[in-house]
């Protein structure tokens, strides 16, 4: 009698990776500001764009968070080319905060109301209609971050680092499938800049937080718990992959233009020139 043989289980579709950039480029007035620029940003990594002032890195992050059309490459965010799918339902499945974002912000507005507009992509409540759950759970974002004593403050009264905390929470408002944070520490003093570090290193030791993207010029700034880095020279990849492969002296300092000594003390890492 022959073996009946039993069927096998069909193997699982890995999930697709929430962000990959493949041979990305952008030109503005006959200047190529990125070129062939290859990312892929997998479900859990950590990752950190690091690079001079004008190399692209603020570019490449608009460009991933459907702000900007590149020239050409193809960009796929949670699994949607850009181009085949309406942005304006894909945007609020991105959490994306700059520096730049408190000067957009009503001051008068409480930290919960910056929270909770996230929900509908808006500066202001008074746009939409929202509920009572909508404001708890935009207390919740606060309380993860660690500002929950800030929900009633509002934005104007309230320090620069806390800003960015909240700025952060709000990125979290829609459960999103990708983080996109542009030089959030940028114009903070050294108390606001570690306060803000230590909260994104939280946030990314958590198993439920989405794949994360940092831009920053200093190595200062990487949290301990990012995974992976980038480096962005003069618009094109010089390197990139896991963080304790690819940040190393000699390629910081080519990416820099200069000699660098690079260390690192429980996690964090100092450069200087030499």
């Amino acid at each position: 009698m022959s073996q009946q043989q039993v069927p096998s289980t069909p193997s699982a579709e890995p999930p697709l990776a929430p962000l990959v950039l493949h041979q990305v480029g952008l030109d503005r007035d006959e200047r190529t500001i990125l070129d062939g620029v290859d990312l892929t940003v997998e479900a859990g990594q950590r990752w950190v764009v690091l690079g001079r002032n004008g190399c692209g890195k603020t570019t490449l992050l608009r460009i991933a968070s459907l702000y900007l059309h590149p020239t050409r490459g193809t960009i796929d965010v949670l699994g949607n080319r850009l181009g085949r799918v309406d942005i304006r339902k894909l945007r609020p499945l991105v959490g994306f905060t700059s520096a730049g974002f408190a000067d957009m912000l009503r001051p008068e507005l409480t930290a919960t109301d910056v929270v909770k507009t996230a929900k509908n992509g808006a500066l202001e409540p008074w746009w939409h209609a929202y509920t009572d759950e909508d404001d708890q759970r935009a207390r919740d974002q606060l309380s993860r971050l660690g500002v929950a004593h800030l929900a009633d403050k509002t934005f104007g009264n309230i320090s620069s680092g806390e800003r960015q905390r909240v700025l952060l929470a709000r990125t979290l408002m829609t459960d999103p499938g990708l983080l996109l944070l542009d030089e959030p520490t940028a114009a903070l003093d050294l108390g606001g800049r570690e306060e803000l570090v230590a909260s994104l290193d939280d946030l990314a030791g958590q198993d439920d937080t989405p794949a994360t993207v940092l831009v920053t010029h200093h190595v200062e700034e990487i949290p301990p718990s990012f995974t992976h880095v980038l480096l962005l020279l003069e618009g094109s990849v010089l390197a990139a992959g896991p963080i304790g492969e690819v940040l190393t002296q000699d390629l910081l300092g080519e990416c820099f233009g200069l000699p660098i000594n690079l260390e690192r003390h429980d996690g964090r890492w100092t450069a200087r020139g030499r």
